[in-house]
Order: C-alpha cells, then sequence, then structure tokens
C-alpha cells in the first residue's frame, strides 16, 4: 500500500507514537538512581565509547552510537523493552500527560504548506480567529511554506511558554487574502475519552483511545454525565486501544467491580506478587456493563477486559485482543531519552497470564500477528481461533475464559470487511479520509458550511458521486484496494468524516455508530 504518502493530521505538539504505545503499560521509574556500573564488564561500553571518541580517525557523532547500542541490547530481550530517543519521549511524555502548550489547530502538510482542517473547540486559535482551510505562511516573521516546512520546525516555531505570544501570518482561501493574528499560547487538551453519550434511552456509550494521566478523570466526567441522561447500562469501548498507564485502568475498572474484587496481580522478576483489589467508591457498580474489544485492544485495556469478564461483572464482545501481559518502567536520562523496560508479568483475577507467544526480542512477526489471524481465519470465525487446553481457566459462576494470547471474547464478531479487503476498515478510519473530505470542503466551503446535519448526510450518502470521487482519490496512490466491496461502510465512514470537519466529534459518532456491527450486538445482550 502507498497510502502512508498521504499527509495525515496531527495536532500540534501532540503524536500518538504507536511504536511505544501499542500494547504499552507503563508504571512510574523509581525515585533513586541504582544504575551505577560496579565491575568490569560493565564499563566495556564505557570504555569503548571513549576510546572511539578520544581516538577515533574520523569524526563520528558518539551520541548516535550510543542510542543504536542501546536499542540493540533492549532489542535481544522482549518485544516491549524500547530506548525513546529525546525527541520521540518528548512526545510521548506530552501524548500521556493528556495536554499540551500551543495554538490548538488541528492541520496536515501539503504541497509545502500548513493548512488547518479545524482550530480546537474554545483553543487559542478559535479565540484569535483561526478558520478551517486556513494556510499558516509565517510565525513571529519567518515563513513556514516552501520545501524545508516540516513538523518539527512548525513545533519549534509554534511552541511556547504559557500565556507566550506568536504573531501569524495566515492565508484565507474563502476570503482571497492575508490576514495577521497575534495568538496567546494556552494549555490545550489532548482528549482520551472520544465521547460518551446515550445510545438509546437507557443505554451509554463511552470510548476510551489510550490510558493517559487524565483518563479516569475524563471517563468519570463522561459516567456521570450519561447517567444524568438516564444510562442504566454502559457499553465501554476498547477498541484500537493500545494502552497506557497502569493506575488509570485500575481506577477505571473499580468504578464497575464491588468492593475486594481481584482486579489485577502482577509478578516480578523475584516473584514477588502485588495484587490490586476493588475499594468501596465504584460508582456503576450495579448497572450492566458491556466492553468491545478486538485484535488492537491491548494491555491496559486488556486488564479492564480481563477484570470484567473474570468477575463474571460483564460481557465482552469482539475479536481476541492483542495479547500484551508485560508491565514496563520507565527510567529517563538527563539528555531527555529514556529507557522502557519490562519489569513484571501481569495477571488477571483467574491467574491467567494472556501475553501471547514471543521469541526474545523484537520482531516484526509479533506486532503484525494480525496477519496471521486474518490468514488462518480468526478474523471471521471464533472457532479458529487456537488456545491450548492447558490455558483454560474458570470464572467464579464456571465460565470458561482462556489464556496465553489476549482476551477471547465471550460473543464474537467478525470483521466488518470480506475477505481480501481487510485494509478498507484500516483506510477508512485512517488520516487518508480526512485529507480526501478536506479537500472536498476546501473547494466549496460556503456551501458545505451552510448544510445542516441532515442535508450534510443526504448530501454524501444520496448518491455514487463522493464514493467515486473517493475511489479516484485513492487510485492514484494505491490501485489495488477494492472499495466496491463495501461501498455502504465507505460512504459511512465518508459521511461521518464530512460531519466531523464541519459539525463536530459528536456527529462524527452518530453517523459511525448508527450501523457499527458490533454495538449492534452488544445491543442485544
Amino acid at each position: 500500500m502507498k497510502i502512508d504518502k498521504v499527509y495525515f493530521p496531527i495536532i500540534i505538539f501532540s503524536a500518538i507514537a504507536v511504536g511505544f504505545l501499542l500494547g504499552g503499560i507503563f508504571i512510574k521509574a523509581p525515585s533513586s538512581d541504582k544504575t551505577s556500573i560496579q565491575n568490569e564488564t560493565k564499563q566495556k561500553l564505557n570504555k569503548l565509547i571513549e576510546f572511539i571518541d578520544s581516538e577515533y580517525v574520523d569524526n563520528i557523532d558518539t551520541d548516535s552510537i550510543v542510542d543504536q547500542t542501546v536499542t540493540g541490547i533492549l532489542e535481544k530481550l522482549d518485544p516491549h523493552s524500547v530506548y525513546i530517543a529525546k525527541n520521540d519521549a518528548q512526545q510521548v511524555a506530552e501524548e500521556m500527560k493528556g495536554d499540551f502548550v500551543g495554538i490548538g489547530v488541528n492541520f496536515f502538510i501539503e504541497n509545502d504548506s500548513v493548512i488547518v482542517i479545524n482550530p480546537v473547540k474554545n483553543g487559542p486559535s478559535e479565540k484569535a480567529g483561526i478558520k478551517s482551510g486556513d494556510r499558516i505562511l509565517a510565525a513571529d516573521g519567518e515563513k513556514l511554506f516552501g520545501k524545508k516546512v516540516n513538523t518539527e520546525k512548525l513545533y519549534q516555531k509554534l511552541k511556547g511558554e504559557i500565556g507566550s505570544k506568536v504573531s501569524l501570518t495566515i492565508y484565507r482561501k474563502s476570503e482571497k487574502k492575508k490576514i495577521n493574528l497575534n495568538i496567546v499560547r494556552n494549555t490545550i487538551p489532548v482528549k482520551s475519552v472520544d465521547i460518551a453519550l446515550l445510545i438509546n434511552k437507557k443505554t451509554g456509550y463511552i470510548k476510551i483511545n489510550r490510558f493517559a494521566e487524565t483518563t479516569f478523570k475524563e471517563f468519570k466526567a463522561g459516567l456521570n454525565k450519561i447517567i444524568k441522561q438516564g444510562a442504566k447500562e454502559l457499553i465501554l469501548d476498547l477498541r484500537d486501544n493500545g494502552g497506557g498507564y497502569l493506575e488509570e485502568a485500575v481506577a477505571i475498572a473499580d468504578e464497575f467491580l464491588s468492593e475486594k474484587k481481584l482486579i489485577v496481580f502482577t509478578k516480578n522478576k523475584k516473584n514477588r506478587i502485588d495484587k490490586t483489589y476493588a475499594t468501596d467508591y465504584g460508582y456503576f457498580e450495579n448497572g450492566k456493563i458491556t466492553v468491545l474489544i478486538n485484535e488492537n485492544t491491548a494491555s491496559a485495556s486488556e486488564i479492564i477486559a480481563g477484570a470484567i469478564q473474570d468477575n463474571d461483572r460483564g460481557l465482552i464482545i469482539g475479536r481476541r485482543s492483542f495479547g500484551k501481559g508485560l508491565v514496563q518502567r520507565d527510567m529517563p536520562f538527563k539528555d531527555g531519552s529514556s529507557v522502557r523496560l519490562t519489569v513484571a508479568r501481569y495477571y488477571t483475577p483467574t491467574g491467567r497470564s494472556i501475553q501471547k507467544p514471543y521469541d526474545h526480542g523484537r520482531n516484526e512477526e509479533y506486532f503484525n500477528d494480525f496477519m496471521n489471524r486474518y490468514h488462518n481465519g480468526e478474523m471471521y470465525s471464533k472457532d479458529s481461533i487456537k488456545i491450548a487446553d492447558t490455558l483454560k481457566f474458570k470464572t467464579p459462576k464456571g465460565r470458561i475464559v482462556y489464556g496465553g494470547g489476549g482476551i477471547v471474547p465471550d460473543v464474537f464478531v467478525p470483521l466488518e470487511a470480506s475477505k481480501g479487503n481487510e485494509v478498507v476498515p484500516l483506510l477508512m478510519q485512517s488520516g487518508v479520509v480526512t485529507n480526501f473530505v478536506f479537500k472536498e470542503i476546501d473547494k466549496n466551503r460556503k456551501n458545505f458550511e451552510k448544510l445542516t446535519y441532515q442535508e450534510l448526510i443526504k448530501e454524501i450518502t444520496s448518491t455514487d458521486d463522493y464514493f467515486f470521487k473517493f475511489s479516484d482519490f485513492i487510485h492514484k496512490s494505491d490501485s489495488f484496494i477494492d472499495l466496491n466491496s463495501n461501498p455502504g461502510f465507505v460512504k459511512r465512514y465518508l459521511a461521518a468524516e464530512f460531519c466531523r470537519q464541519l459539525l463536530g466529534e459528536t456527529q462524527y459518532y452518530s453517523v459511525i455508530l448508527k450501523d457499527d456491527v458490533m454495538l449492534k450486538e452488544a445491543l442485544k445482550h
């Protein structure tokens, strides 16, 4: 596929570091530094680097050598022990913190220009007057267009202290004029709870995309909102949630479980077992709970799913989860980089490890396990899931659950795409769709902005015009994707993205969830 060549939208100063986050579950690093080198064997690396630095015949970047060496060492351990370089560490930290300081715009870069998809609602840019479709030409007099423009340069120019100002020159295509705007930088939240809303009069729906520092707070606010609206039941969507902080996942699980119910336990190198139990503060201990998972549900998400399943608290619906049962701890270095090292394994309440098998070290096959699932038919049939009989466990009510490779759902829902077209769902949830929709809106923004929600849906779905336009758009970069296998699915996601860019996140999910196969299955049970 070549769709990765299409620019994906991002939020300034916030990047989802998939390589580090997928399957991630983290605990805080110890406050004291116990990494002093004590013997000759451990001093070899230091001596070698010093020798190269002082004597090697050519000039060489020893920092780069150290980075490569540390990465090489960690690659021999397990798939989730990783070295995070300084620049990446900063982005990951900001992502997991739950907010950042910036101007607050969603943007992409194309044709050497910075194009605003939309400003963050109530953020500094929106308050200063930036609109969807604006092109950012310069910041404090330095141009931000041309061959040398990139996200790193944008970060350098637009990032700053809270309360500081940046002067932007923008081009507003709809008015065909340049505008100068002064923007005061401020804290911009990065949501980990995508949406919390009512599906029907008694059922609430909450989708969590990761477990950051603010996730429990966001979740609790969403839960309180839908309960006030009348929710007696809850569907918790953890599909494509790659993990995050253990404490946040435990706090959310605690909301559903009664006091002294086991949530999770960990075991470290010295066989020390630490058990975490639910408290008596659960806010949704009696309401019906259903959890949605898929092949990209990992780690901290699997802890919640496992706790709900093993305590007979609710149903798990979807497809087998990723299968990551390793716990990491971050060790930061003075230069801003860090090492994320596996320090323990975690187990669900019945005692099962859901860590899927791996050879020591990192390998592509481990992270691309979903391809094996496609080939063996698991994405379409629960009977194709291969679990050893020795990995069967029983819940208190006698239900059979499985370890050894992810959470196996109680109710299986096959992939919505047909065989051979599995890439279509991935495509329709990627930035390619965002890019296409923006360009269509940008052709006649004033007319699009006049449309109501219902009028917009009708405009996109009543004919095949936009479906064919999108097909042509895709085939310019990849001629092997067959969108005709499920045109209704494609049109649904196109309509949803038009709604997101023109009306907002709530309208996006209103379109997506209406015909969501997994959600429909959850509502049946």
